[in-house]
């Protein structure tokens, strides 16, 4: 894969697209612990909520929307890589990405919460340099 063929792009109303994302229920648990999946309504308020907490991004991966990555006024992030564009390094490379986002925007660390059964997510983290502080938080200092 070539690094160059990943970009994020801001958010826009796409919901016919990532909709399909969250109907995933092995998606849904892993970002969210939940054991259902999302209805059109539910995604509509949680972007408002990404978008109005912080700074939402697609990650454009060739021609292909396959996810989304917000980094949150809090520092927290939280990203989304849609079921058959997992295990290609898209996500490591849109973290990537973000991380220099925060470092220009001035932030002095990140956090992000990755459940305890998510041993594909803690691993990506951890090899970015997150270490893990509580429970399921990870921080990543940025200074």
């Amino acid at each position: 894969m070539d690094n160059k063929e990943i970009h994020l792009i801001n958010y826009y109303d796409d919901f016919d697209t990532t909709l399909s994302w969250y109907q995933d229920p092995t998606l849904c648990k892993q970002v969210d612990n939940i054991d259902y999946t999302y209805d059109l309504d539910r995604l509509i308020r949680m972007y408002r909520y990404l978008c109005e907490n912080g700074k939402c991004f697609y990650i454009k991966y060739g021609q292909s929307i396959v996810g989304d990555i917000t980094l949150l006024d809090n520092n927290e992030l939280a990203i989304v890589v849609a079921k058959e564009y997992q295990n290609k390094k898209i996500g490591r490379r849109a973290l990537e990405i973000l991380i220099d986002i925060a470092k220009e925007d001035g932030r002095k660390y990140l956090k992000a919460e990755i459940y305890s059964f998510n041993i594909q997510s803690q691993k990506m983290f951890e090899s970015l340099g997150f270490i893990k502080k509580e429970n399921e938080m990870y921080i990543l200092n940025l200074d």
